[in-house]
């Protein structure tokens, strides 16, 4: 089946529009009509390769559709199925996969085509990689059944997507991965897609203060829409010591959402005694931190996070409940809508702080 997607070819380079060939579904496959898609800071990290990636690739990884065709084996969906998909595959039979941690599956591998199979997506017989085995900056996605949920038709697709990547990895960052308590304080470095997440997780588990902490005055005033009850704007403010101020003595849970050293490092001081920092945002290859190790000596931690700690199947039809309650806001995320030719209108926007999230969407 030929296809529009936007390839990557060359390193901060823009997005080329191409057709390409998807294969059809083997016995474990799923294929499915792109309906809409998040653009996220790891798309334009990978572009600019401080996420290595094998070129030429398809981005994309924060993805809903229709199911249009399935492989023998796959039972959980079916052709017309409302689906998301993520990046968090897994093969079922590794250590931390019977630990009941999927996230951390050791063997990806398993859900791939082998190197005798035929790619997934090929252009002219060469290889097409999908990044994060999922390549949604496309009009269909060829994807292993486990990258994909059924979900409840009548949930606006557009929406839904964002379940993909920024609400699973930023609600699931405050509720599995920090286990935020009930009555605690909170800080968020940065306000964007995950950041915003981060603080309606939070809000969720019911802390009673959230700070966003945010560069952009226009971001911090979107923090207090999600749930933010203070913000700090560090270019006129000492972040640390004005956490430290307002929490009366250091914050229990502080999260870095951008990806940065020197912001984890604000995230580690700015804790009380036996606090938690948690690194979420994706850090490039290369970066280290710098910490005073004193401060561990006050049971203080900082810990990672990948993707929310999820179990996907079993946590975004939840987060798609607490949407449907009212109590998990992801109609006002959506900035704007853009179409594939517009990728690079997308990483500008996000680059300057306009948007919360920018949502492709296929005809």
């Amino acid at each position: 089946m030929k296809i529009k997607a936007a390839i990557y070819r060359e390193k901060n380079k823009p997005l080329t529009i191409e057709d390409v060939e998807v294969a059809e579904p083997g016995p474990n496959e799923v294929l499915v009509k792109t309906v809409a898609c998040g653009v996220c800071h790891s798309d334009l990290h990978a572009l600019e390769g401080s996420i290595p990636s094998p070129r030429p690739a398809i981005f994309g990884h924060e993805p809903a559709g229709i199911v249009q065709a399935v492989g023998s084996r796959v039972r959980h969906v079916s052709p017309g199925d409302h689906v998301i998909a993520c990046t968090s595959l897994y093969c079922g039979a590794c250590t931390q996969c019977l630990h009941g941690r999927p996230h951390l599956c050791t063997d990806r591998g398993a859900c791939q085509r082998t190197d005798e199979e035929a790619p997934r997506i090929s252009q002219g017989g060469s290889q097409i990689h999908q990044f994060a085995d999922l390549a949604a900056f496309a009009e269909a996605m060829l994807l292993h059944e486990r990258a994909v949920v059924k979900i409840d038709p009548e949930i606006p697709l557009d929406r839904a997507a964002l379940v993909g990547c920024a609400v699973t990895t930023g609600v699931g960052a405050a509720l599995n991965t920090a286990k935020v308590t009930p009555g605690s304080s909170v800080v968020v470095f940065g306000a964007g897609g995950v950041g915003i997440s981060i603080i309606q997780g939070a809000r969720i588990a019911g802390a009673r203060q959230i700070i966003a902490v945010d560069l952009l005055d226009n971001k911090l005033e979107t923090a207090v829409q999600f749930g933010a009850t203070d913000t700090i704007n560090p270019s006129s403010a000492d972040s640390v010591k004005t956490i430290r101020k307002m929490t009366g003595g250091g914050a229990e849970f502080s999260f870095d959402a951008v990806g940065l050293p020197s912001l984890i490092e604000q995230a580690f001081y700015c804790l009380a005694p036996a606090g938690t920092a948690v690194l979420v945002g994706a850090i490039p290859v290369g970066q280290r931190l710098d910490v005073n190790p004193g401060h561990f000596f006050l049971e203080k931690r900082i810990i990672g996070c990948m993707m929310g700690s999820n179990r996907f199947t079993h946590d975004a039809p939840r987060y798609l409940d607490l949407y449907k309650q009212g109590r998990l806001d992801l109609d006002s995320m959506v900035s704007r809508h853009e179409p594939l030719e517009k990728i690079g209108e997308a990483f500008r926007a996000m680059e300057a702080g306009e948007v919360t999230r920018t949502v492709l969407t296929f005809d």
